[in-house]
């Protein structure tokens, strides 16, 4: 009787980007700089090569609050292209976590493959002596080298917990476990070098073929005391598109409405969620500037998305040239 072909040891891409993983304190600067290159996060990351076959790739160091669409699409077009490679069997990429939720999730809607991709990062910089970021690349080799990840879309994974891009989010600006999914929960983790996954991904928002996003989409946030100069300002200084997160289940002042029905007579399109953490804009308050006023007006929901990644939808949809109704299919989602 045959044996059988050998085992293949997995075969993972790594895109390194920068981000705190790469940094290193400069007594000069007075805090952490960009510093390591893929090759000195790797020799940080003993262990790694046991998980997988680790094909590198710089592309940067760049701190992820200094991100631009065009880099965003390019690091695309790379992942892509790794994933179309038949000896790859997950990807890796490599970045800050400042906008982390944000980068994650327009890779996830711009993406196809079923073959999975990881993002991670570390919370803590290379000269700390706890920091977390080589057993964060440990795991999301591992968790991108597993088959039970493959048409899961882009998850992040820090930590250990395993999050879905369109709904993690960054919950508290420094501790490790900061990185949480408040609506559907997490997809799994990774444990002790073993990746558990607890749930299906389910149904994902994907925007077929695009290839740039809308530069000019700004998010506004209501608040107290609040009237419309934000909103006619960034119509005035030439919106592509606007995200309300207004409070509660969608409600605004009633100037802070005014001011978007403008902005809608003018051509722009304006998406509404809310500002709370978890949860979406409804229908449910018909005062004026309630959520059911909103959307009479013609303000598309964003289901359970938050301003950044509504922005992120909105962003990619105008760039990709959606119709108004398409545009409001993706923000509210594939379960609306």
């Amino acid at each position: 009787m045959s044996a059988g072909p050998p085992h293949r040891r997995p075969r993972v891409a790594v895109f390194f980007t920068g981000g705190t993983i790469s940094m290193r304190v400069d007594p000069v600067a007075g805090g952490n700089v960009p510093t390591l290159d893929g090759a000195g996060i790797i020799a940080r990351t003993p262990g790694l090569d046991v998980i997988a076959e680790v094909v590198a790739r710089d592309l940067g160091r760049t701190p992820a609050s200094h991100f631009t669409f065009p880099q965003l699409f390019a690091i695309g077009a790379e992942v892509r292209a790794a994933q179309a490679d038949p000896s790859i069997d997950g990807v890796v990429v490599v970045q800050g976590t400042d906008v982390i939720e944000e980068t994650a999730f327009l890779w996830d809607l711009v993406l196809d493959s079923p073959v999975p991709v990881v993002v991670t990062g570390a919370m803590r910089s290379a000269s700390e002596p706890d920091d977390d970021g080589p057993a964060n690349l440990r795991d999301a080799v591992r968790a991108a080298a597993d088959p039970g990840l493959r048409g899961a879309g882009v998850v992040v994974l820090l930590d250990g917990s395993i999050e879905p891009a369109d709904d993690v989010t960054k919950t508290h600006a420094s501790a490790l476990d900061t990185f949480r999914s408040l609506n559907a929960g997490s997809l799994g983790s990774v444990r002790d070098g073993i990746v558990r996954l607890d749930r299906p991904r389910g149904h994902r928002r994907h925007v077929a073929g695009a290839t740039r996003a809308a530069e000019r989409v700004h998010l506004v946030t209501a608040h107290v005391a609040m009237d419309g100069t934000l909103i006619d300002a960034a119509v005035a200084a030439g919106a592509d598109g606007l995200v309300v997160a207004a409070t509660g289940a969608g409600n605004t002042a009633a100037a802070v409405l005014d001011a978007a029905i403008r902005a809608m007579d003018a051509g722009i399109a304006v998406a509404l969620t809310t500002r709370a953490p978890s949860g979406a804009a409804g229908t449910g308050y018909a005062f004026p500037g309630g959520g059911a006023t909103w959307v009479r007006a013609g303000a598309m929901p964003c289901g359970t998305l938050g301003g950044p990644k509504a922005r992120i939808a909105l962003a990619v949809g105008l760039g990709a040239g959606l119709s108004r109704d398409r545009l409001a299919m993706l923000l509210a989602g594939p379960d609306a």
